[in-house]
């Protein structure tokens, strides 16, 4: 019995959606980097129903090649002539983000799309608006290069009330070149700041039915369910503790159940005393540290079987927020920390 990950193509299709609802007259970029998230770049099929897709990595792009011919956008960029073949080769816009990228990509014998990334406050990656100008200027030198789009990125949208976030969007909204697109709007800025959608936008973890607030969104729905069966189903007395360290001891005579997950499948290890997990339409409580291979859980007076489905998140009872905020972290961390192990399958 393995523990397993079913995503839902209908939630896929929903979410996205809602993305189309909340900036109709935008272009979609789905950003799928870290294998989608960690849902797996073959199961995501929904999402190819954007504009374009995004990814961090160029080992990113030569495996999503395999599943759509939509254009591709590599966020790093390329640092070296042979990435920038392969890359043009594989259809994808490449992001320029440092003075060092242009004289690579201004040696390309191919037509190339880049997209100019400007550094509006985030302090990560992006041109200063000096160096903008000076890739602008040495661009126009060369007829084989296309710039789609000057994009930036915010620091804090997941912080509604942070005045950074209109500083950096005033910041952009002076940046305008002449028949080029922009782009700053990730999942928050979708949901919160309309006047920041522009031409494109760049959906991530809305996509897979998470919130990028402290607070559940409603209209979007869980893409991952991780389950795992439970392994066995026994009784210990008050005064009991259980698993390593001791961490938890029973307060009276007690009903636990041993689930088939741990760490090593991705379940986070520091996911306290108290994290809710759903056994048969019912909250219950982990209780003791996560092994590598299993968590117990006490079931007080529900009825369970050694095989029953036990719901680590993904569902409408129990979202990964919440088993995130038990955990000191983020859902991004937990849905793509989930391991090769556990079983994949598309479900609906």
């Amino acid at each position: 019995m393995h523990a397993v990950a079913a995503i839902s193509q209908s939630a896929l299709s929903h979410n996205l959606n809602v993305v189309r609802t909340q900036a109709p007259h935008a272009k979609i970029i789905c950003m799928v980097k870290a294998n989608a998230y960690g849902h797996r770049f073959d199961l995501i099929k929904p999402l190819l129903q954007c504009d374009l897709l995004a990814v961090s990595e160029l080992s990113e792009a030569r495996i999503l090649r395999q599943y759509t011919a939509l254009p591709i956008l590599l966020l790093s960029g390329v640092f070296n002539e042979h990435d920038l073949i392969e890359a043009i080769k594989l259809g994808c816009h490449l992001v320029l983000h440092d003075l060092s990228q242009l004289s690579i990509i201004g040696n390309s014998k191919q037509p190339v799309t880049v997209w100019l990334k400007v550094d509006t406050g985030m302090h990560r990656l992006g041109l200063s608006s000096s160096e903008l100008s000076i890739c602008l200027e040495q661009i126009n030198n060369h007829s084989n290069i296309l710039v789609e789009c000057i994009m930036s990125h915010f620091s804090c949208a997941d912080e509604l009330e942070n005045t950074n976030n209109l500083k950096q969007l005033n910041y952009f909204n002076q940046i305008k070149v002449d028949g080029v697109n922009r782009s700053i709007a990730n999942s928050a800025a979708i949901l919160s700041l309309p006047q920041s959608h522009f031409e494109y936008v760049r959906p991530g973890i809305m996509l897979y039915g998470v919130s990028p607030f402290s607070t559940v969104d409603e209209k979007l729905q869980p893409v991952m369910e991780l389950s795992a069966p439970i392994m066995s189903v026994k009784s210990i007395d008050k005064g009991d503790s259980v698993g390593y360290g001791s961490s938890w001891t029973a307060k009276q005579n007690t009903k636990i159940a041993i689930i088939g997950i741990g760490y090593g499948d991705g379940y986070p290890r520091h996911a306290k005393n108290g994290t809710p997990v759903l056994i048969n339409n019912t909250l219950c409580s982990l209780i003791g540290r996560v092994s590598m291979d299993l968590i117990c859980v006490n079931i007080e007076d529900l009825h369970v079987s050694v095989g029953d489905k036990a719901i680590l998140w993904g569902h409408d009872k129990l979202h990964v927020e919440t088993v995130a905020k038990h955990s000191d972290t983020i859902g991004y961390e937990l849905l793509t920390s989930v391991s090769s192990r556990v079983d994949f399958i598309v479900h609906d």
